[in-house]
């Protein structure tokens, strides 16, 4: 077994979104090609909605308020902006299993473990991507089902089983601006951040988190 050696890069200040997809595609080649190691890029991206190859146009409610770009990832529509933690996932899944439900999975696990760190219980729900958090202190739905906030979006794409795109965590980002869609097509439930659950965290302590919980759920080798 290889070690598999992961480059971990953080980008500071604001990333424009364009500029960060040209990055991935340039990247993931060179991986495909055996030029480049696998990567990890934490960042900011300015605040703009992107609409994932599932996106639906009525999703879209306020069209005018930040750019719009259409993106090859899975999903919906997704809000990026300040505060919000975005993990660009570029794996090769030649090597850790060409399991696309599976990867998705550790995705989300690596979330959840991370979360964990601050006490955070996330959770998986059958039929929602993304990682969600138990909100007692809000009204039930209308089935009786207690409340639950998405604090984590997830939408990869895959060419020649190099992913690229990938998470998006809710430290502190202006809730309000999620309004301008409807997230991830889903109306029953609410975003939340870190934050907003009462937890003082910075964006260092997640960057810290998310590398050790890597480390937990992906291991060190292939």
């Amino acid at each position: 077994m290889a070690k598999t050696l992961v480059e971990w890069k953080i980008t500071d200040g604001l990333t424009g979104y364009a500029e960060a997809v040209a990055f991935m595609e340039a990247r993931a080649a060179e991986i495909a090609a055996g030029a480049a190691p696998e990567c990890i890029w934490l960042l900011e991206h300015p605040a703009l909605y992107t609409a994932g190859t599932s996106a639906r146009a009525e999703d879209l409610t306020d069209p005018d308020r930040f750019p719009v770009y259409e993106s090859k990832r899975g999903g919906q529509y997704t809000y990026h902006g300040p505060g919000q933690r975005v993990v660009y996932v570029m794996l090769d899944l030649n090597r850790r299993g060409r399991d696309v439900r599976r990867f998705v999975q550790m995705l989300e696990n690596w979330v959840i473990a991370a979360l964990a760190e601050f006490n955070v219980p996330g959770h998986i729900r059958e039929g929602r991507v993304g990682v969600w958090v138990e909100r007692p202190g809000k009204p039930r739905t209308v089935t009786g089902a207690m409340a639950e906030d998405k604090i984590a979006a997830i939408g990869i794409r895959l060419r020649k089983w190099i992913s690229f795109h990938g998470i998006s965590i809710n430290l502190d980002p202006e809730l309000e601006h999620f309004t301008g869609i409807v997230p991830c097509g889903i109306t029953e439930h609410g975003v939340t951040s870190l934050v907003d659950l009462g937890l003082p965290v910075t964006m260092d302590d997640l960057d810290v988190a998310l590398r050790r919980s890597f480390e937990q759920v992906f291991g060190d080798t292939h």
